[in-house]
């Protein structure tokens, strides 16, 4: 009987697997935040902003990827989802809808 080779997978080290507080956190209000206060995504005439909803929504993503110690393997998908990533939605966020209420 053949067996085909397995191809060896480092052990995820320490610093790999950790869990990051803060960005976990921080997707955990966002996600409690929108699901409570849905109207805060809308601009001023009552419609949904979708590019300030995509913006957090992506910062959450990131967030909980991240927080829970996922480490993508791909650069591009790894730099989509780390700490760095959750920050900056929530900062187009916040720009953005600052913008609309001006």
């Amino acid at each position: 009987m053949y067996t085909a080779p397995v191809a060896a997978v480092p052990a995820p080290t320490e610093e790999e697997a950790r869990i990051r507080v803060l960005p976990l956190l921080l997707a955990i209000a966002v996600m409690l935040g929108i699901t409570a206060w849905p109207g805060a995504l809308a601009g001023p005439a009552g419609a949904a902003d979708h590019p300030a909803a995509m913006a957090l929504f992506w910062a959450m993503s990131a967030g909980f990827v991240a927080g829970v110690g996922f480490r993508p393997q791909n650069p591009l998908i790894r730099l989509l989802f780390s700490p760095l990533a959750c920050w900056l939605g929530v900062i187009l966020a916040g720009l953005r809808m600052a913008s609309l209420m001006a």
